[in-house]
């Protein structure tokens, strides 16, 4: 697996905050040259479902997660420096037991 970036030069953040779940999921949005865009975020210990439009990709920045995607019945186990893909018009459940899950979602 390559390392994942620490920063991003060059970059447009939104500082309005993407709030979900009463705070207990929050990510700021970072548009790219080019029109590429992601976030960057945490979740907060607990289990939260979200659906996709376009297809992700999240990359654990730091914590673990437990992510179940949509039709699958089995969870795994995302640690730092992992990653998992969600096909678009699709789902996915995210667990976080304790601590917090710092990602970066790209949308592919």
């Amino acid at each position: 697996m390559l390392p994942l970036p620490s920063e991003f030069p060059h970059v447009t953040v939104l500082t309005k905050a993407n709030v979900y779940f009463d705070g207990k999921v929050v990510s700021h949005t970072v548009l790219f040259p080019g029109g590429a865009k992601k976030t960057l975020g945490l979740i907060y210990p607990g289990s939260f479902h979200f659906k996709t439009g376009a297809p992700e990709r999240m990359e654990i920045v730091a914590g673990e997660c437990r992510v179940t995607l949509d039709g699958e019945t089995a969870a795994r186990t995302c640690p730092a420096g992992q990653f998992f893909d969600v096909p678009g018009n699709s789902g996915f459940t995210v667990e976080v037991a304790a601590g917090q899950c710092e990602y970066i979602c790209s949308f592919l």
